[in-house]
């Protein structure tokens, strides 16, 4: 009896933090995983856990603002069922001292990169095929973050006009929206942990584990009749209606 070959899945940044999770995650699952970074020596080890484990895994190192270098990702990627965006940057700078450049490459990486991915993912993906993008709780608004808050609120949208675009191939696109979620930038970050911690209704902080449970149910073939939401997961402090950091 022959066995069937594995569904490929490509997560994009998953180097580290929370990309990792979901690789292992979606690894889990029963997919060969694409670990795609632009740090080669994250995106190694990544893999190096996954094989580590018996999961099949291997590295993409690329910068996904590089239309052919994304292009051959997706050329490369056999049998690909799942698209993983995760990919992204994120920094800080008050609104008066923002560039224009600041918002261009904000933009470029996270939402220029990701509309490129998913246009290329969508030609080859086959019907069942899912696109999970993150995005953030920060589109509903965020002091220092003007030029991240306005790319992540783009990428919800783009979320949903793409649903309604691929549903007839039975193409699901979804996003997950992380609220404060304990990766290592954040924990390297000491000062002010514990006042976010508190200010969690569950009185806790995110994992990366608990996104890679939310992107894993989008990605999963069950979830067939779910596309075009953003699922928050920030612990219930966007409840409120809050979403200061």
């Amino acid at each position: 009896m022959t066995s069937q070959p594995l569904t490929t899945a490509i997560v994009t940044g998953a180097g580290s933090g929370i990309g990792r999770a979901i690789a292992h995650r979606l690894a889990d699952e029963g997919h060969a995983v694409v670990v795609a970074d632009r740090a080669a020596e994250g995106a190694q080890e990544t893999v190096r856990q996954l094989v580590a484990m018996g999961r099949s895994a291997r590295a993409a190192v690329l910068d996904i603002t590089d239309p052919a270098a994304t292009q051959a990702l997706i050329d490369g990627a056999e049998n690909l069922r799942v698209l993983v965006n995760n990919a992204g940057i994120f920094n800080t700078c008050a609104f008066d001292a923002l560039t224009a450049d600041d918002f261009r490459g904000m933009y470029e990486v996270n939402l220029v990169a990701m509309f490129t991915l998913c246009q290329q993912a969508a030609r080859v993906l086959p019907e069942g095929g899912r696109i999970v993008n993150l995005a953030s709780r920060a589109a509903f608004g965020a002091r220092n973050y003007a030029h991240y808050v306005a790319s992540k609120a783009a990428v919800a949208g783009l979320t949903k006009a793409l649903a309604l675009e691929l549903a007839g191939r039975q193409i699901t696109v979804n996003a997950v929206a992380p609220g404060v979620i304990a990766t290592d930038m954040l924990l390297e970050r000491s000062e002010g942990l514990e006042g976010l911690r508190v200010q969690q209704p569950t009185g806790k902080l995110g994992t990366p584990e608990h996104i890679a449970h939310a992107v894993a149910f989008f990605a999963d073939p069950r979830a067939e009749y779910v596309t075009g939401q953003v699922l928050i997961v920030d612990g219930g402090r966007s409840v409120g209606g809050t979403a200061a950091f």
